[in-house]
């Protein structure tokens, strides 16, 4: 799925999102499989094989598109079980290696929760890895174990609105007041923010004029194949 830069209306970036084609039910949204994976700890090589993927397809599309500035970004989820049960450090280093991509082009999404394990080996882990110019953000921000006391100790650059607030914004009785408030806050931090869930050309003009950076969401996209999202980058849509 696309990610939009609000200042320049053009894609930056994709979101890296999985779907499983079943051979007897069809395509498959996570909601459908991720719990099974990680109570069975399928997430683990699922994760490790869509990190690869990931970095796979950000290398081809940063070739292809090399004229894009400062150059497409690749983000994709990671799991509490990834931080707790594998060596994540190792395997985005072999990954990043394996697609000969700069690590500046991976972003990592990390929910609250992954916090709540242990702090401290989390943000070990995500030094090290910020070494490699790697970014990671927040994702949720909000709807999880939320602790501002945290904050300030995270090598994080970017906070991610959930959509259940965006998609509040223009409601009867609903000013936007819990995105705004992230928004600023996020500022206040030194992190940029990324709306998720826009739908509504009124949604964007109103993170537009919060200041909000980036969005992703129906009204630019749809999580498509890379073969669609390449034409779509290839078209230089503009928003």
């Amino acid at each position: 799925q696309p990610i939009v830069s609000l200042q320049r209306g053009l894609i930056t970036g994709f979101e890296a999102l999985v779907r499983w084609q079943h051979p007897e039910r069809g395509l498959l949204l996570p909601g459908a499989f991720l719990a099974v994976a990680e109570e069975t700890g399928l997430i683990l090589p699922i994760g490790a094989w869509a990190l690869r993927q990931s970095c796979s397809q950000a290398r081809t599309w940063t070739r292809r598109f090399a004229d894009l500035e400062p150059g497409l970004t690749m983000s994709m989820n990671m799991t509490s079980q990834s931080f707790t049960r594998s060596d994540v450090e190792g395997q985005v280093a072999e990954a990043l290696a394996e697609a000969d991509l700069e690590g500046r082009h991976l972003r990592l999404e990390i929910t609250e929760s992954v916090f709540m394990e242990d702090l401290d080996s989390v943000v070990a882990v995500l030094m090290a890895l910020k070494s490699r110019e790697v970014e990671f953000h927040i994702d949720d921000f909000g709807t999880g174990y939320s602790s501002l006391s945290y904050l300030h100790r995270l090598p994080t650059e970017v906070l991610k609105i959930d959509r259940s607030f965006v998609g509040r914004m223009g409601q009867a009785g609903d000013d936007g007041v819990i995105v705004r408030a992230i928004v600023e806050l996020a500022h206040n931090l030194g992190r940029r923010v990324i709306a998720e869930g826009v739908e509504t050309p009124e949604q964007l003009a109103r993170l537009r004029a919060l200041g909000c950076e980036h969005a992703q969401g129906f009204f630019f996209a749809r999580a498509l194949p890379s073969e669609d999202a390449e034409s779509l980058l290839a078209s230089r849509s503009h928003w």
